[in-house]
């Protein structure tokens, strides 16, 4: 008796959850702008969809030279992130070593680098350590968590007398995990490449620099060369990207664009010791009631103005986004699934689709959504509702074929919602809440593009180079992303879903 009632309380945490969660959604789409403010959105549609048709290339070196950055900075930062994410990984049950990690990969790419960039300027060492660093953070979670799940059997079949930690983990929990390593670190240069071409939009020389002039100038046609570009530079990995060559591509990117900056260790200083300490204390030796009355009112103001608007913005697009993300993946999942789309012809060119919605970055998606719709969140939700749908929908489409169907299952919708869907729901919620915390990191970082969550004013904090009240604004981000992270965690066990989807 009790495995049935299990099951069946099972399916309704599941169910309620899923209920609560859309009801929160529809709640948050009553309290965000999602006008359509431009005076004739289709016809900046057309102009697009010319320019897409008809790509043109001002100067080859150019967009060679941007092609070759935008490689090059996503390789070292992987590289950089992997060995430091192996070394952390070996800490990762130290509370202390999870916290740093935790800490590190919840603020953006575009944050380190509008970070690094006051110290570096606008140097490859900048792009080098904005994709290194939170991608470590990541990639420590991913091999710590993957060092605890291995099977433990090798290791108690090891020899009693030749049973130490340093045998054990490079002779039976290394070797078992390595797979899974290797896979996932080899999206993650995918994602690297979309980040290094991010990184142009604040000025870097990536792609995404060349795309944003050509964009905001009304120059579809050579922005669609330099979109191209990019598709195809992650299209074909798999055809030039292989193991025994990486060792040579590392060279050649280190030769390429050597890591380095001209630093300043005077503005260093100043930097560190001044420009992102808080106002009221700079200058202070001593911390006395005045100087506590008015840290408590620059900070009160600031919660007022910008951290509390900020943060709820972040959370009401965050969660509309992850609602959003969630409907369109079941949706999407048919596409490259053999129970749905019988031909392998059509199952290939929905496999297409999901691939190429999931490879443009959210922050593309977004700033192209601006252009023709206007300001408001609408492009925000799309872009990252297309993004993140098509990655989960990819996925939940190949878990599809490892599902046993009786021989005579029925077909079409009724296949999907009575056979299907119950058997991957559980699969579906894992990879969703997995991507909660990556939504609204994404969330926050679309307010340079003028969304009001807690990217526009860090923004505007560094254009007015009020660095304290950016820094300030950072750490709220990433506070909010880290109780995210750790709130989908917890669902996640007591739900007794997976906890580490490696294609994620």
């Amino acid at each position: 008796m009790s495995a049935p009632n299990s099951n069946k309380t099972s399916a309704s945490a599941l169910r309620n959850i899923s209920f609560w969660f859309a009801v929160s959604a529809l709640l948050c789409l009553l309290l965000v702008d999602l006008d359509i403010s431009t005076a004739d959105p289709w016809a900046e549609l057309s102009l697009m969809a010319a320019g897409a048709l008809s790509p043109s290339v001002w100067s080859w070196p150019t967009l060679l030279s941007s092609l070759a950055n935008t490689f090059a900075f996503a390789l070292q930062g992987v590289t950089l992130a992997a060995i430091a994410g192996f070394a952390l990984a070996l800490g990762y049950r130290f509370t202390l070593v999870r916290a740093f990690c935790a800490f590190i990969r919840s603020i953006h790419e575009l944050f380190w680098a509008l970070l690094f960039m006051q110290i570096a300027g606008l140097s490859s060492l900048t792009g080098l350590l904005a994709i290194a660093i939170p991608y470590a953070g990541t990639l420590a979670k991913i091999y710590g968590e993957l060092f605890e799940e291995v099977d433990p059997a090798p290791a108690n079949n090891l020899p009693v007398n030749k049973r130490r930690p340093l045998s054990e983990f490079f002779y039976s929990t290394l070797p078992l995990a390595w797979r899974s390593m290797a896979t996932y670190t080899s999206y993650r240069f995918e994602c690297a490449i979309r980040s290094s071409a991010i990184l142009g939009f604040v000025g870097l020389p990536t792609l995404g620099f060349h795309l944003e002039t050509a964009l905001s100038d009304g120059q579809y046609s050579e922005a669609a060369a330099f979109f191209y570009a990019l598709l195809l530079l992650i299209g074909t990995l798999h055809l030039w990207l292989h193991k025994r060559l990486l060792p040579v591509y590392l060279v050649a990117v280190f030769y390429y664009l050597p890591p380095q900056a001209t630093i300043s260790w005077q503005l260093l200083v100043r930097f560190v010791s001044e420009d992102i300490v808080p106002a009221p204390l700079r200058g202070q030796t001593l911390v006395n009631a005045e100087t506590v009355n008015n840290v408590n009112q620059w900070f009160y103001a600031l919660w007022q103005l910008q951290i509390w608007p900020g943060l709820i913005n972040t959370v009401l697009l965050g969660q509309i986004s992850l609602v959003f993300t969630g409907l369109l993946a079941l949706v999407l999942l048919p596409l490259n699934s053999s129970l749905f789309l019988h031909r392998r012809w059509k199952r290939g060119i929905g496999d297409s689709l999901l691939i190429l919605l999931r490879t443009l970055p959210e922050y593309l998606l977004a700033f192209i959504g601006l252009l023709i719709l206007g300001p408001s969140m609408l492009p925000a939700i799309l872009a990252l509702g297309i993004h993140n749908g098509a990655i989960i929908g990819h996925l939940l489409g190949r878990y599809t074929e490892e599902l046993c169907l009786r021989a005579d299952a029925d077909r079409g919708i009724t296949l999907y919602f009575y056979e299907v869907l119950p058997r991957i729901y559980r699969q579906f919620l894992a990879f969703l809440f997995y991507r909660w915390e990556v939504i609204l990191r994404e969330t926050a970082i679309l307010g340079i593009l003028g969304i009001a969550t807690l990217g526009f004013y860090i923004d505007s904090a560094f254009e007015t180079f009020r660095f304290d009240v950016a820094l300030l604004l950072i750490l709220v981000s990433a506070a909010l992303n880290i109780s995210v992270d750790q709130f989908a965690r917890y669902l996640r066990q007591q739900l007794q879903l997976k906890t580490v989807p490696e294609s994620l």
